[in-house]
């Protein structure tokens, strides 16, 4: 049975840890609604745009713009982004297992290279036989839209040049606070939608040229559909990490109820055995005399 002091010790040692994580679910809640505003911004835009380019590439021909070229899937570039830090529960775990499953089963027919943001992604996959062409390892939230407008030029001239066949993004996307989405989406190539309604049979007069018009607004396509899944996956992380603390800070007061209790009860035995003590020593002493 523990004794008064290690359990004095115990509740201030988890009181320490309450208040860290109380801590830390404050400074997570701050940045979820920064994160959380820029994300609800820019859906409007980041979710009409892929409608936009199915029109396009239904409308456009082939050659109008190399991004609109399909080829069979022999190289495949897979961008993985998950966290810097732990403490979001199973937030990358999650991710990591999703990003393994598909990367697996593409691995079968294609030669897959990998993209990875975060030091989450970068740790899982230093040791696996696929090759990272860039990593973003540290300080992922520090990174800027210019930081990801160069890694969009990397990535469209990659597959300009025939160098990759598609472009895959694995990210967390923020549904709610309560549990963010795992999310798969095929950014390149760019392919009409299968079944157009009937106004997209309907040519449109190019003002500039068709490929004038491609060349400037697919590379754009790129790189904002790679600025939804960084700042999806910054918010999602931010809500993730909210919960995880909260939940934390619950168990901790919990444990601290608990430890209260027993620590009440030890006393209350101490002090009864003390009392049945001075009171035998009483009717002894009644006795005597």
């Amino acid at each position: 049975m523990p004794t008064l002091i290690d359990l004095r010790r115990r509740i201030q040692s988890v009181r320490n840890t309450e208040q860290i994580t109380q801590a830390m679910k404050t400074v997570s809640t701050a940045k979820l609604r920064k994160a959380q505003r820029e994300v609800q911004e820019g859906r409007p835009f980041w979710h009409t745009f892929p409608e936009l380019m199915d029109r396009l590439a239904f409308w456009a021909s082939a050659g109008a713009h190399p991004l609109l070229l399909r080829r069979e899937e022999k190289r495949i570039e897979v961008v993985v982004i998950t966290s810097d830090k732990g403490l979001a529960g199973a937030y990358n775990s999650n991710l990591l297992a999703a990003a393994d499953a598909f990367i697996a089963g593409k691995a079968a027919t294609a030669s897959i290279r990998l993209v990875l943001i975060g030091k989450k992604a970068a740790g899982h996959y230093k040791r696996s036989p696929f090759p990272a062409d860039r990593v973003f390892g540290d300080h992922t939230d520090k990174l800027t839209r210019d930081d990801l407008r160069g890694l969009t030029g990397d990535l469209v001239r990659a597959y300009t040049f025939q160098e990759i066949d598609a472009l895959y993004v694995v990210t967390n996307e923020f549904k709610s606070i309560l549990a963010p989405r795992i999310m798969t989406h095929k950014v390149l190539p760019i392919a009409p939608a299968p079944g157009p309604e009937p106004s997209a049979t309907w040519p449109p007069d190019w003002e500039p040229g068709a490929e004038r018009l491609a060349a400037f607004v697919l590379p754009l396509y790129v790189e904002s559909q790679i600025h939804h899944a960084f700042y999806e996956s910054q918010a999602a992380e931010q809500a993730a990490r909210m919960m995880a603390m909260d939940n934390a800070t619950k168990n901790a007061e919990e444990l601290i109820d608990d430890l209260v209790l027993q620590l009440n009860k030890i006393r209350q035995a101490g002090i009864t055995t003390e009392l049945l003590e001075i009171m035998t020593a009483v009717e002894a002493l009644k006795q005597k005399d």
